[in-house]
């Protein structure tokens, strides 16, 4: 007798490949196994007269006017998700815009699902969808939830808060990436799962010797925080560093999205665009010290960085900001909460490189891969427990 058929995905977030989202690690391991319909969608930032918001919109104009793609899209030998960017009206704040992407999505999205069989599972990192939920009968819906995105640098906290509080309700299941967040969901009525990040430890463990592109010419030692260059950075933390400074460069690696404009002007803060995941590694090796110097907010105490258990598996000191995600892991990295004391382990750490008591107490990722939370998370997701 043959085994029935695994039930397929949908997965509303963020574009397919152009970031290493959590999702995106979990989506890659049902991937040889189960059908996933991957549904590009839009973000929530007000839009700005600026280089990075042109790129944006000329990628989804890009997107919206190929044609579907049928085919599976991987890299490399490993097998993709069918991509799906249906086009979309860039806001959700009016009943007009809410209306209208109902409507958009319905039409692009409603033909696909009436013809997979079993009825697939909804997955979304967004609350976006909220008012499409019920309108596929046998579809379960499962809603990811990665930030507290109403209170997120840049967005349209309003519009997405408002629409979180719709969404959670309806639901069949919620998994959440932090207990600040766990918490959160339970307080608009719907218990959550906890599944914090995982962490790829063969690919930051397999960094290669020499100096990349992206430190030629600059002053050693090499302080190094890679992701998103945003509000969420604390200024006052990296300017008591460089203010320290004889010597050596604080290089950001990654997309610009509004970041304080005195971050830009610190003397010895190098800015540099974003590098493809698989070089990240090359740019660790080269570097003497990993920094996580966020701010306090409400966003990034909500967040679950996964850049942390990444500058972990390094083997490289990391030196990140107290915030709930990072107290846990107070035994493999210095953790701090003002500039003084951060200034002073970065300091220290350039002196005297990793701890022994920090390597041995990182051994601990070593149960932390993706594979075993993509495992729990779709079990989670498909309702087996």
């Amino acid at each position: 007798m043959s085994l029935p058929a695994p039930r397929p995905w949908m997965v509303f977030a963020d574009d397919w490949g152009r970031h290493p989202s959590s999702c995106q690690h979990l989506v890659r391991h049902v991937l040889p196994y189960r059908p996933v319909y991957w549904v590009n969608t839009i973000g929530t930032r007000p839009p700005r007269l600026d280089w990075g918001t042109l790129k944006r919109a000329t990628g989804k104009l890009r997107g919206w006017f190929s044609p579907v793609n049928p085919d599976r899209e991987g890299g490399g030998t490993e097998p993709g998700p069918h991509i799906l960017s249906p086009k979309m009206w860039p806001s959700f704040r009016s009943g007009f815009g809410k209306a209208l992407n109902r409507r958009m999505l319905r039409r692009a999205l409603s033909p696909l699902v009436a013809g997979l069989t079993p009825p697939p599972v909804v997955v979304t990192t967004l609350p976006l969808v909220a008012d499409l939920v019920g309108e596929w009968p046998g579809v379960r819906w499962v809603y990811y939830c990665v930030d507290d995105f109403g209170v997120w640098p840049g967005y349209d906290g309003e519009t997405m808060q408002l629409m979180e509080r719709q969404l959670v309700p309806q639901v069949d299941a919620v998994i959440a990436v932090s207990e600040t967040l766990q918490r959160h969901v339970e307080q608009l009525g719907k218990p959550a799962h906890l599944l914090t990040h995982g962490v790829d430890l063969n690919h930051w463990r397999a960094g290669a010797s020499g100096t990349p592109p992206e430190f030629a010419g600059l002053e050693p030692p090499i302080v190094l925080f890679w992701g998103v260059i945003d509000r969420r950075m604390d200024v006052a933390f990296v300017r008591h560093l460089v203010n320290r400074f004889t010597t050596g460069s604080v290089i950001l690696v990654g997309p610009r999205e509004d970041p304080d404009p005195e971050l830009l002007t610190l003397p010895r803060v190098v800015v540099r665009p974003p590098v493809p995941y698989s070089r990240l590694p090359e740019l660790a090796a080269a570097a003497d010290v990993l920094v996580m110097p966020y701010a306090d907010l409400p966003a990034t105490r909500a967040m679950q960085p996964l850049k942390l258990k990444e500058y972990l598996a390094t083997g490289k000191p990391a030196v990140v900001r107290h915030l709930p995600s990072t107290t846990g892991w107070a035994d493999c990295a210095d953790v701090c909460g003002d500039p003084e004391s951060f200034t002073a382990a970065v300091i220290e750490r350039l002196r005297s490189g990793l701890p022994d008591s920090q390597r041995a107490a990182r051994s601990r990722l070593e149960s932390e891969g993706w594979a075993e939370k993509a495992r729990q998370f779709e079990r989670w997701v498909n309702g087996d427990g």
